[in-house]
């Protein structure tokens, strides 16, 4: 019984951390839409990669995904419509200009005109206060001047 235990500790990680395989044998034509897909998709987990550029076990599923999608004779916006659908406007590497996406394209360049305002609002009140002199003060840079 316990020898039983012990073979099913050790084998129960491998089997629940178990990733999805690519096809061992894929179709030249299916490989290079999904590459093309693959491009164009953002992988959810690592968000700053494509899916074709990730190894994260999600982007594999997905790239599974999409490999069936494509086998089975969907088109590639097909495919992009049922990402969408399933994962929302951010599974796109360059999500469409829309309401609620605004503030994606804009964000940026609203973030960089708001640090220009607090750095020219900064230096122009940043200004050199003039000395106060004394009279003999004034008097003697006067003399100087001379």
């Amino acid at each position: 019984m316990r020898a039983l235990l012990l073979v099913i500790a050790l084998a129960l990680p491998g089997l629940v951390f178990a990733q999805a395989a690519e096809v061992a044998k894929p179709d030249a034509a299916v490989e290079e839409r999904l590459k093309l897909l693959a491009e164009e998709l953002r992988c959810l987990v690592c968000q700053n990669q494509t899916i074709a550029d990730s190894n994260a076990p999600l982007a594999v599923d997905l790239r599974n995904q999409i490999r069936e999608q494509l086998q089975a004779g969907k088109s590639e916006q097909d495919v992009i419509d049922f990402m969408v659908a399933r994962y929302g406007d951010f599974v796109l590497y360059r999500p469409p200009l829309k309401a609620i996406t605004v503030l994606l394209w804009a964000g940026p360049f609203l973030f960089l005109l708001l640090g220009i305002g607090l750095l020219i609002r900064r230096v122009t009140r940043r200004g050199v206060p003039a000395p106060q002199l004394s009279e003999a003060e004034r008097a003697r840079a006067a003399k100087l001047l001379e």
